[in-house]
């Protein structure tokens, strides 16, 4: 019995059949003439709208010899190849003694990943979060959407699972790193559903996650962790350059042998202790700009044409960009939200946050994404903390534009594209709340963004039909794309570049773009301490 890795078995949309079939029809096989079938990855391929096709990769047994004449013919096609399964690399554990246990600080993706590594390999993590358990924050933040009542310690930024809990819930990165594999599968056994692991473009929805990221945190102190929630790291304890421990909000000290620093891209009380304590951290450019609301219907059709709706495809996506004339700036989409929905991401009082997030199921009829411009040093500063202040400023002018309540300012994109008076007439009821006021974006957000919004927009229009719409609806301000600061570290050792024992980590700390490129950082900034310190004894 021989297993082949088979690339490229297509299943058209026109003539479905089942994967066994397809197999079997591209190595030219009779029916039955396979043993186990497993699928690696799955992608939709809508380049030709008149004959969309599910684009599979599997493993497949075969009996059959290499050297045989079938054995030879198979293995001729450029698709096909023999498979023998990787051997997991060896990993050495360091010598040198821990002080004390390592602690982490964030619960979101990154800081998750690297406590469950450092309980795997017994190292007794102490897990910190500022934040409140992934249910009782919850009720938090479904108390914010619908009362306006803000509590800054529990919100969409803040608490256990990080920004990405009120997400889409995407697993994918740009990102090419063989343990993403292996992440992927720790995922499903903490309560992700199995499809993530074929998947091309996985997302396990909001619901879905929550479930995850209380696996996640089960497992790490099963494995001998453990997790503080609302314990605010406010301090570090240092000594000469070398940090010791932390203190916490309550004044407590606790002596760490190592700290990952895995805070979140919101974490703008950390970002200012870190650059008074002169630890090394600079700003970096980031993105800020608006939601788009389309009918999903709207986005399907254009996307898969006749197709649109079949039970096979499920809701478009979409991934556009747009360049201005003299390249100074690009408005692009992001973290597009199939049937999702807009919501209220306010981390600190008196500023409007929007962010996008959806179900598993992703059936809400309304397809969202932000769309934002690039700024950079030259539009707020070269001091470090100058991002967050350039961030807080339209954050807190969409709050009393908005109303002062929390409602965010909107409008529809006939009458931001004409620059009249605006409205909220629309093909969609908006999602956000507590709710919208119809506003002039071009008061919420600087003119260089919002012109090239404009233009954006409608060269989208050119490429998604219906696309600029005038019924489309603009909601902001999105200001949260990526973290506005970078926190140094050495390349090699994950180690802060001014601190020894600090470990920036995750999109918090400027090295990650969401949930899967932040877990594979702080999985990576564990092994660094493990290969560096032995176990706890």
């Amino acid at each position: 019995m021989m297993q082949l890795k088979i690339n490229n078995v297509r299943i058209s949309l026109l003539h479905e059949c089942s994967l066994e079939q397809a197999v079997c029809k591209k190595l030219g096989l009779p029916a039955g003439a396979l043993g186990q079938v497993k699928l690696l990855r799955k992608a939709v391929d809508a380049r030709k709208k008149n004959e969309i096709c599910l684009n599979h990769h599997v493993l497949a047994e075969v009996d059959v010899n290499k050297s045989s004449r079938l054995g030879k013919r198979l293995l001729a096609d450029r698709d096909v190849a023999s498979y023998e399964a990787p051997a997991k690399e060896g990993f050495e554990l360091g010598t040198l003694p821990l002080a004390a246990p390592p602690v982490v600080i964030g619960a979101g993706p990154a800081g998750l990943l690297a406590a469950l590594e450092l309980a795997e390999y017994g190292y007794k993590p102490l897990l910190l979060e500022r934040g409140k358990p992934v249910a009782q924050r919850v009720t938090d933040v479904d108390r914010f959407w619908r009362t306006g009542k803000f509590d800054e310690a529990s919100n969409v930024q803040f608490g256990e699972g990080g920004a990405g809990t009120f997400s889409d819930g995407k697993l994918t990165t740009r990102v090419n790193d063989p343990v993403m594999a292996e992440i992927l599968q720790l995922f499903v056994d903490a309560g992700a559903p199995e499809n993530i692991l074929w998947e091309h473009k996985p997302h396990v929805g909001t619901d879905k996650l929550r479930a995850m990221v209380t696996g996640l945190s089960k497992r790490i102190c099963e494995l001998g962790g453990s997790i503080r929630y609302e314990a605010q790291v406010t301090d570090f304890i240092i000594e000469g350059s070398t940090v010791r421990g932390v203190v916490l909000a309550d004044g407590q000290r606790i002596t760490a042998g190592a700290v990952v620093l895995a805070c979140g891209h919101s974490a703008r009380d950390t970002y200012a202790m870190l650059a008074a304590k002169g630890i090394g951290i600079v700003s970096k450019p980031f993105a800020i700009g608006v939601r788009i609301e389309h009918p999903q219907e709207l986005i399907d059709k254009a996307q898969y044409g006749s197709f649109a709706g079949n039970h096979l495809l499920g809701a478009a996506d979409y991934a556009l960009v747009y360049h201005t004339p003299d390249k100074s700036r690009t408005a692009y989409s992001f973290c597009m939200c199939p049937g999702g929905q807009v919501v209220a991401a306010a981390s600190e009082s008196g500023g409007v946050v929007v962010n996008g997030m959806s179900m598993f199921k992703r059936d809400s009829g309304i397809a969202n994404s932000a769309l934002v411009v690039n700024v950079s040093a030259e539009d707020f500063g070269a001091h470090p903390l100058d991002g967050v202040e350039f961030q807080r400023k339209y954050e807190r002018l969409a709050f009393a534009l908005g109303g002062g309540n929390y409602h965010a300012p909107a409008q529809s994109f006939g009458s931001f594209l004409a620059q009249g008076t605006p409205d909220l007439r629309s093909l969609v009821q908006g999602s956000y709340r507590p709710g919208l006021t119809a506003c002039a974006l071009d008061k919420v957000l600087p003119g260089y963004v919002t012109d090239t919004l404009r233009q954006g927009i409608v060269s989208f229009g050119k490429k998604l039909t219906g696309y600029d719409d005038g019924g489309a609806l603009l909601t902001g301000v999105e200001t949260r794309t990526s973290a506005p600061v970078r926190i140094e570290r050495d390349r090699a050792s994950y180690v802060s570049v001014t601190h020894d024992l600090l470990y920036p980590c995750g999109e918090g700390a400027g090295y990650a773009g969401g949930i899967m490129s932040a877990a594979l950082d702080g999985y990576h900034v564990a092994r660094a301490i493990m290969s560096r310190f032995a176990p706890i004894r």
